[in-house]
């Protein structure tokens, strides 16, 4: 064998090597060592992780896209709405990341385990009030979005199933967070990767038998299993962070603490979230030609972008953990080096949409209005996708520090005092219709990278305190 091969075939094995450690789990130091490797180790993982929760999106819009416009749109414009759900749970989510790998990087896993167990707890208390609303009012959330009679008929029970059992989202996004706060990513995976399963599994099963509403027993169900693995590897997993019964005892400065990085957090994503929300409103004047194209261009954005989101989260563990443990020039190496990375991935997907948009659009939807909206969707704003990519990663930097307040400013300025108006004026006043939604999309997350960018710089959240 030439050296030439045999250099080749050690490359390979190297990076076979590296793909099965990240994906083996277990505990490893991400606070000292190569900063590349362990950005790697963390990053394969969470990309996975998302794309399974991406796929849960495009599973339901693949499936649902065959009952009609009225299906599509009430997927649509419930999954706006129930991102106020979202919101809360990746709010909790990053304030147990933060605290979690704070502790880890502390190297005291008693109080790592300790705080997982009071974010489970305050979850738990607001899961049931927004669940005990989305079940009662369905068909008003529906009307409220501006869904058509017809939608709403056909709709609520969908709309009334998934926020009924909104508690498997809570769960879900927030024990993932604690597993990535103690740098074991490749749990959060694994229970995605089986939620996803008996998702894909029941939902073309359900949907035959029960139709619309099909669809959300399959995705609570399979969410639900999901959260089942999780608790079974938090209470008897050989994991790193092990919770006990003792550990749900009501502890007020924990819980204090939790509230106030996850309140903010909370507002951080609801602000954005809400924002789109108002798109969607905004698009609805347009027919429901238009919801159904932006709903098919949204899930098929979020595809792409969850992979990019879970890189980022890397950045998260290792700024909350290499804090933790007093080295805050290695938590801004670590963030830079991933912002790297999220930039070359979100340039490939730039291509893929300028290119391909038609062929990816047509496997999802068979309607020829739809698909033209979708479409313009995918090329318009993945032009900004490069620069969010690397946007994503410093929001989640500011998270993983527990500074959730910066970013909520941040989004709270680009995103209502900004994006909204110029949609409105664009596709309203101007007279330029969906097009003009998509223009400020871009445009709007070119802002929110430059003013993060700036205030990263500055090094204020090296300082912050958990």
């Amino acid at each position: 064998m030439s050296s030439d091969q045999t250099t080749s075939g050690s490359k390979n094995n190297s990076v076979y090597s590296i793909i099965k450690q990240a994906l083996s789990g277990g505990h490893r130091d991400y606070t000292t060592g190569s900063i590349r490797r362990a950005v790697i180790f963390l990053s394969i993982p969470m990309i996975l992780e998302m794309c399974m929760e991406s796929v849960f999106a495009v599973v339901d819009i693949f499936f649902v896209g065959r009952l009609g416009k009225e299906a599509v749109a009430t997927v649509g414009l419930t999954e706006s709405v129930l991102t106020l759900v979202y919101s809360m749970a990746i709010g909790l989510s990053m304030a147990a990341t933060a605290m979690v790998a704070r502790r880890t990087g502390e190297k005291n896993p008693e109080e790592a385990a300790h705080a997982a167990a009071q974010a489970i707890n305050l979850a738990l208390g607001i899961t049931v009030v927004v669940s005990l609303a989305g079940f009662i009012f369905a068909a008003d959330i529906l009307r409220v979005m501006g869904a058509s009679p017809e939608t709403v008929a056909s709709g609520a029970s969908y709309t009334r199933i998934l926020f009924g059992g909104s508690i498997v989202i809570m769960l879900l996004y927030l024990i993932n967070g604690i597993f990535r706060g103690a740098g074991n990513a490749s749990m959060a995976m694994w229970s995605l990767w089986i939620a996803n399963g008996c998702n894909i599994i029941l939902c073309p099963l359900l949907i035959h038998y029960f139709g619309l509403k099909g669809a959300a027993i399959a995705t609570t169900i399979g969410r639900g299993v999901g959260v089942l693995y999780q608790l079974y590897h938090l209470f008897r997993g050989k994991g790193l962070v092990r919770i006990t019964l003792r550990s749900f005892k009501p502890d007020i400065t924990v819980l204090k603490a939790l509230v106030k990085i996850a309140w903010t957090g909370t507002v951080q994503f609801l602000i954005a979230s809400a924002s789109w929300i108002v798109m969607i409103r905004i698009t609805a004047r347009f027919g429901d030609a238009a919801i159904a194209g932006y709903q098919v261009a949204i899930r098929i954005f979020l595809f792409f972008l969850l992979p990019a989101w879970g890189m980022s989260n890397a950045a998260a563990t290792l700024v909350g953990q290499n804090l933790g443990a007093q080295k805050p020039d290695r938590a801004e190496q670590s963030v830079w080096t991933a912002a790297r990375y999220n930039g070359i991935f979100m340039l490939i997907v730039t291509l893929l949409f300028l290119f391909g948009s038609e062929v990816i659009v047509s496997f999802m939807n068979s309607d020829a209005e739809v698909e033209k909206v979708a479409v313009l969707a995918l090329r318009v704003v993945s032009l900004g996708y490069i620069i969010y990519g690397v946007g994503m990663v410093l929001t989640n930097a500011f998270n993983g520090a527990g500074d959730t307040r910066t970013p909520t400013i941040i989004n709270l300025c680009c995103f209502w005092a900004f994006q909204i108006p110029l949609a409105y004026v664009l596709s309203v006043v101007v007279g330029m219709g969906p097009l003009g939604l998509f223009i400020a999309i871009p445009v709007t997350e070119t802002a929110v990278t430059a003013a993060s960018y700036l205030l990263f710089r500055r090094g204020a959240w090296k300082k912050v305190k958990i």
